[in-house]
């Protein structure tokens, strides 16, 4: 059977994850840290209590982790469809997973 464009995506980016030696997200576990690749799908600005905070989301072909940084507006290089890893502490907040303020290193697009 044919597999859907999205299904091929989701495939080829979890095998990219597993050769960078990244967790899958949907194996993250909760106040654990972890260290998570995949590729931006959007980057947005959100005030959090008042001071600016720069919002991403990450998909690595299993699920999906937001990225904060508190304090910025924004970040070189942090942008959608660009590749990244990152590195924090896995939070639960609305039935999401987020990571604040985590160390990142840019890859390809």
């Amino acid at each position: 059977m044919a597999s859907s464009k999205e299904e091929l995506e989701a495939e080829e980016l979890q095998r990219s994850t597993g050769a960078e030696g990244a967790t899958p997200i949907t194996a993250c576990a909760v106040r654990q840290r972890a260290c998570v690749a995949g590729t931006l799908r959007t980057v947005t600005l959100r005030p959090r209590g008042g001071a600016p905070a720069l919002e991403a989301e990450l998909y690595d072909g299993t699920d999906v982790v937001n990225l904060v940084w508190l304090g910025r507006r924004k970040i070189a290089g942090i942008d959608p469809g660009r590749r990244l890893r990152a590195e924090g502490l896995v939070s639960l907040q609305d039935g999401r997973k987020v990571m604040f303020n985590p160390r990142y290193e840019l890859r390809g697009a």
